[in-house]
This record gives C-alpha cells, structure tokens and sequence, in this order.
C-alpha cells in the first residue's frame, strides 16, 4: 500500500514540476504515473550503484551531488518513456530533481506518514 502511495505521490509532484517549467513537458496523468513507476524502479535498481561509484564526490560536496545522481534518474527515465515525456537539458534536470526532493518531502510529510 505504501508503495502504491509513494507511486501517485511521485506523479502529483512530476505534474507539479511540470507546470513549475517549461522545459519539463508530460504528456500526462498517465505519463506521470508511467514515468513515477520507471523513477522507482530507477531508484531501486541504477541509484544504489551511482551513489557508491560516486561516493568521494558526494562526500566532498556534502551530499549535494545526490542531486546530480538524480537528475541522471530523471534522464534515464526520459529516455525510456520518449516523447511523451521531455526535459531540454541535463541543467533543467538538475532543478528539477531539487524542486521533486522539495515536493514529495512535502506531500510525504503531509500525507505518507498517515499510512504508517
């Protein structure tokens, strides 16, 4: 149940990033949720991996560079779905990847934590 939360929690804040930029185009509800779906599956299998191959960095930047790494989620979950779902440049990416951490904590702090 709580990953089926986290899922549709995911796809509001993917929609909301996508009203918040231009350059980050869904198709979408169902995008959202196909492309929240990949982000999980990205985040289980690819994440892990990064974060150690690039653990110095992220040591020396104080964890900033998770942020990078998922941004690289954010890519790798573009190219997967297509068209459907765009983001111009690995820049936008990055700021998207900030403003999702923001949002989901948010909405994880407001609405998760009900079903624990």
């Amino acid at each position: 149940m709580r990953w089926m939360v986290s899922l549709l929690l995911n796809a509001v804040a993917l929609i909301v990033v996508s009203y918040l930029f231009d350059s980050f185009y869904l198709a979408g509800i169902w995008t959202a949720l196909l492309a929240s779906l990949i982000l999980s599956i990205l985040n289980a299998v690819v994440k892990p991996i990064l974060v150690v191959l690039t653990l110095p960095v992220t040591i020396l930047s104080l964890g900033l560079f998770l942020f990078v790494i998922n941004a690289i989620t954010l890519m790798l979950s573009q190219a997967v779905i297509g068209n459907a779902f765009v983001i111009d440049g690995f820049g936008i990416a990055i700021l998207s990847a900030i403003v999702l951490s923001f949002i989901n904590l948010i909405l994880n702090r407001l609405i998760k934590d009900r079903f624990d």
